[in-house]
């Protein structure tokens, strides 16, 4: 610094001019914006700084999540393959176990109610007391609303009219205190009452405190009040405390918006028919089974056109009532009609050849003559069984 202290002191100088300069001098960069030289001179300085940082920063991103982060990923692929496979029987056990109620229903004359027709209507109003929970609709009787009809919407169940009028109508919703629906628990088939409070939260009530009923569970309508149809969403269990007189407190959470309702439909006519049964092109085993089963021939064609079995039998029948001693040319007839003979079942044969046995004439005992060996006793079950 010593030997070169003018230099130095020359360079330092020029150095704080220029600086001094870039500060003081501005370059427009757009029409109405000017910018000081030494902003520009410190973002080119800084910005290929700031690039590199970056690209590091995202290749680090990058190998952590398509290499390091991914690492468990087959694992967990093997998993969801193992339970799409356990939800597809699942499915398939669910779907022969609905057709076998269906058909079930079909054969029992059961019946359920279906939604034949809606109207569509706005909401108009809503009631003006937080005692009442309520809103007006713009469809009254003129277009076929009439009291007690179900109001739903696409997410749920809302309530039911409770006063017609000819271009209006009022609908009670669920969460009124005066309200209440049969429902039933989806999951475990529980039945109970859907009751509004007044401070507008939906209940269920009469169930049991020994009963399973866990948050989550659906809850749809159950039919039995003859107001709304089977099967309506309504809502899901949101908590489940116990309460007095040996019922739960359940409180759920309405699947419509009631606070927030624009358009609804009523059902302004339902029908009762019998769930049809869904045509299946799956063959089952039982239906090749009984295909491959021999049937029963009916009595006519038993009568006109006799099987084998039968020709045979009338044979053996004859041949039980006139038995005769079997000959040479006999042999030989037998052995050409072993076909027929073939047929005749192994208890008819012995029967024959015990009628045989005994249509022969018993030989007289001779004292110089030996006594006849006795003889074998017949193959059962051939065609080829000869008398001895």
């Amino acid at each position: 610094m010593s030997r070169y202290r003018n230099v130095t002191i020359l360079v330092a100088i020029l150095f704080v001019q220029v600086l001094g300069l870039a500060v003081q001098v501005k370059r427009r960069s757009g029409a109405d914006e000017s910018t000081r030289i030494i902003r520009l001179w410190t973002v080119s300085a800084v910005t290929p700084l700031e690039k590199a940082i970056v690209w590091c920063q995202n290749g680090l991103g990058n190998m952590w999540s398509n290499y390091i982060y991914l690492r468990g990923v087959r694992q967990e692929n093997r998993d969801l393959k193992f339970e799409i496979e356990q939800l597809r029987l699942e499915q398939v056990r669910l779907s022969d176990d609905a057709q076998q109620a269906r058909r079930l229903q079909a054969l029992l004359g059961f019946k359920e109610q279906y939604i034949a027709k809606t109207v569509a209507a706005q909401v108009i109003g809503s009631s003006g007391s937080e005692q009442s929970r309520s809103v007006y609709i713009d469809k009254g009787t003129s277009a076929g609303v009439e009291k007690d009809m179900a109001v739903i919407t696409a997410d749920g169940l809302v309530g039911k009219v409770l006063r017609a009028y000819g271009s209006s109508a009022q609908v009670l919703l669920i969460n009124d205190q005066s309200s209440g629906v049969g429902v039933i628990l989806d999951k475990s088939r529980l039945q109970g009452v859907i009751k509004g409070t007044a401070v507008g939260e939906v209940i269920l009530e009469k169930v049991m405190t020994d009963e399973q009923v866990a948050p989550g569970d659906l809850i749809v309508t159950s039919g039995g009040d003859q107001i709304f149809p089977k099967g309506i969403t309504v809502g899901t269990v949101m908590k489940v405390s116990p309460g007095a007189d040996l019922f739960l407190n359940i409180r759920v959470k309405p699947s419509a918006n009631l606070s927030r309702l624009e358009e609804v439909l009523v059902i302004t006519r339902k029908e009762d028919r019998a769930p049809s049964v869904a045509e299946t092109n799956s063959v089952r085993a039982v239906d090749i089974l009984t295909q491959r089963l021999p049937s029963v021939p009916d009595k006519s064609e038993a009568g006109t056109n006799q099987p084998q079995g039968t020709e045979s039998s009338a044979t053996a029948k004859s041949a039980i009532a006139t038995p005769k001693p079997q000959s040479e040319a006999a042999k030989n007839h037998a052995a050409g009609s072993s076909a027929r003979q073939a047929a005749v079942t192994p208890t008819t044969q012995k029967a024959v050849h015990v009628v045989k046995r005994a249509s022969q004439p018993a030989a007289k005992p001779d004292s110089n003559t030996p006594a006849p060996a006795e003889p074998a006793a017949p193959e059962t079950g051939t065609s080829e069984d000869k008398p001895h």
